[in-house]
C-alpha cells in the first residue's frame, strides 16, 4: 500500500444488532495562543480583564471524516502510530469529547476504561473497588459481595495485604490491573480499553484477553486500543487502523495488522 493512500474497507458483520456507529466524525482540538508572551499569566489574566482574546488560535484536526458500525459480539481493535487519533476518537465514543462534524450513535452508555481512570489515592483498594461498582449503577449489596472476586482477579494481593493499603502505595501495574477488575466485573454493552492491558505482567495480560472474550461472548462490544499488537491479534479478530486521524484499514485482525506492520518498517 502506498504511504499516501487511504483505504477504507467495512468488515462484515456476522455479528448482532449494531451497538456503535460513527458517522463522519470530526475532532478538532483548538490551541489558543501563540505561545511565548501570548500564553503567559499575566497575557491571560489581562485577557480576562479586557474580555480580549488570545492573539492566535491553532486548531489541530485529531480525527477527519471516520466512519464505520461496530456490533454487539465483536472485539474491535484500534491500532497507529503515536498521535493517529485512537484516543481521541474512544473518548468521542465515550461522550467525552463533542464532534466537531458528524455524529456518534451508542447503545447504552459506553464505559471508557484507560491506564489514568480515576481512583482515590488516599483510600485502600477494596474501598475503591466498592465505589467503582457504586458508581457503575450497582446496589451497595451487588457491590459488597463482588469485591472479594475484584480483588483475587486483580492480583494485587499476591505479594502482601495490599487491598487494606491507599492505592499511593501502588506500583503502575497493580492500579491498571485493579482498575481493569473493577470495570470488567459488569457486563458493559460498550466497553472502551486504552492501553489498561499493556502495564501488567504476561500473567495478567492473559487473564485480561480471556476476560474481554468472556464480555464479547455475552454480546457486548470491545474496543481495545493497544501498542501490544499481540493483544490485538489475541482478543480482536476485527482491527481499525487510524493514521493521521484517517481509517486506513478496516477489517480482519490479521490482514489489518500485517498492512500496519509493513507501514510502520517503511517509515
Amino acid at each position: 500500500m502506498d504511504e499516501t493512500e487511504v483505504t477504507t474497507r467495512v468488515a462484515p458483520a456476522p455479528y448482532g444488532k449494531p451497538t456503535v456507529i460513527v458517522d463522519d466524525v470530526h475532532i478538532v482540538y483548538r490551541i489558543h495562543g501563540a505561545g511565548g508572551a501570548a500564553t503567559s499569566p499575566v497575557a491571560g489574566l489581562r485577557r480576562m480583564v479586557t474580555g480580549s482574546r488570545a492573539p492566535t488560535i491553532r486548531e489541530v484536526y485529531a480525527v477527519k471524516g471516520v466512519s464505520f458500525v461496530a456490533h454487539e459480539g465483536e472485539a474491535v481493535g484500534l491500532i497507529g502510530s503515536n498521535g493517529s487519533g485512537k484516543s481521541t476518537l474512544l473518548r468521542a465514543i465515550a461522550g467525552l469529547l463533542p464532534p466537531e462534524r458528524g455524529a456518534v450513535y451508542t447503545s447504552g452508555q459506553p464505559s471508557l476504561l484507560g491506564v489514568n481512570a480515576a481512583l482515590f489515592n488516599d483510600l485502600p483498594g477494596e474501598r475503591n473497588a466498592l465505589l467503582g461498582c457504586l458508581a457503575m449503577g450497582m446496589g451497595r449489596a451487588e457491590a459488597r459481595a463482588l469485591v472479594p472476586g475484584i480483588i483475587e482477579y486483580s492480583g494485587i494481593n499476591e505479594r502482601g495485604d495490599f487491598a487494606s493499603l491507599p492505592m499511593r502505595t501502588y506500583s503502575s501495574g497493580m492500579a491498571a490491573r485493579l482498575r481493569f477488575a473493577i470495570a470488567s466485573a459488569k457486563s458493559h454493552e460498550v466497553l472502551l480499553i486504552d492501553e489498561a492491558l499493556a502495564t501488567g505482567d504476561a500473567k495478567f495480560r492473559k487473564r485480561s484477553e480471556e476476560r474481554v472474550k468472556e464480555m464479547r461472548d455475552s454480546a457486548g462490544t470491545v474496543f481495545l486500543v493497544s501498542h501490544a499488537i499481540g493483544s490485538i491479534r489475541e482478543t480482536c479478530e476485527r482491527t481499525i487502523w487510524l493514521e493521521s486521524g484517517v481509517i486506513r484499514g478496516d477489517g480482519p485482525t490479521d490482514e489489518i495488522v500485517r498492512e500496519y506492520e509493513a507501514f510502520s518498517k517503511r517509515r
